[in-house]
């Protein structure tokens, strides 16, 4: 039921019901089985990544259309992102951090289209990803440099007596990694879309419609380029994890 002030003002929306898990199929509980409109837009965005990178260059004409042009944009990208900042060993891990942007870019975009779910909004899917990398570099880096691996958090460049305790400030920051790595990417996609739904109730209201249509306008432009920076970021991140696991020494 609406509130007294709901009813006063005219305004009944609620920005954060956008986020609600619901199941496809009727409406009882959710469980781990559950269809939800979240694993309906996960398959979205598999099925768009995949026309895309499959079915989009598959003709491999000399002069590329666009989805083509698209696909080589990102493979390009990516790939000198690696290269740069994980340099020409952390190459073979290109497949993984490719499928990572591509799904979190394309998530991302996928929640700005009307009556769609923002996947990346839900903690449950970035804490999932986040994990994921937390695991497979920490699991790189022991593999590859057995018990050195642990010199990533023994600063040598700093005097001896302070060591200990940069040692255990690194240790902290090390396993917050996960937590940081995946709260950024879904605050920024809850956020964003919470502040345009909030405008975009204020439309109802003749005497500032016009203000709120355009500072819905401006904030769902600012949201198409928040939606690349933080797959970018989350990415890049990525990138910088895997350096350290693959070398690890201050």
């Amino acid at each position: 039921m609406a509130t007294e002030a709901e009813q006063a003002t005219g305004l009944t929306f609620h920005p954060m019901d956008q986020f609600i898990v619901k199941p496809l199929f009727g409406a009882g509980e959710v469980h781990w089985y559950t269809p939800t409109n979240v694993t309906l837009w996960m398959a979205v965005v598999a099925l768009a990544i995949i026309a895309l990178l499959v079915m989009g260059t598959r003709g491999r004409a000399i002069v590329p259309n666009r989805a083509q042009s698209v696909a080589e944009l990102s493979y390009g990208m990516v790939h000198k992102m690696i290269e740069d900042i994980a340099g020409k060993e952390g190459l073979k891990y290109f497949p993984y951090i490719m499928t990572l942007f591509m799904f979190i870019v394309f998530s991302n975009f996928a929640g700005l289209l009307p009556k769609a779910f923002t996947v990346t909004s839900h903690i449950a899917v970035t804490g999932v990803l986040a994990l994921a990398v937390f695991i497979s570099v920490t699991a790189i880096g022991f593999i590859k440099n057995g018990a050195h691996f642990l010199d990533l958090f023994w600063v040598r460049s700093a005097p001896l007596a302070i060591r200990p305790v940069l040692a255990v400030i690194e240790v902290i920051s090390y396993f917050v990694r996960p937590v940081s790595h995946s709260i950024r990417l879904a605050g920024n996609m809850i956020a964003g879309h919470a502040v345009i739904k909030v405008f975009a109730g204020f439309a109802a209201i003749a005497a500032v419609a016009p203000v709120s249509i355009l500072a819905v306008v401006g904030m769902y432009a600012f949201e198409i380029l928040v939606a690349f920076i933080q797959a970018y970021v989350f990415t890049i991140l990525t990138c910088v994890y895997l350096k350290d696991a693959l070398h690890p020494s201050h």
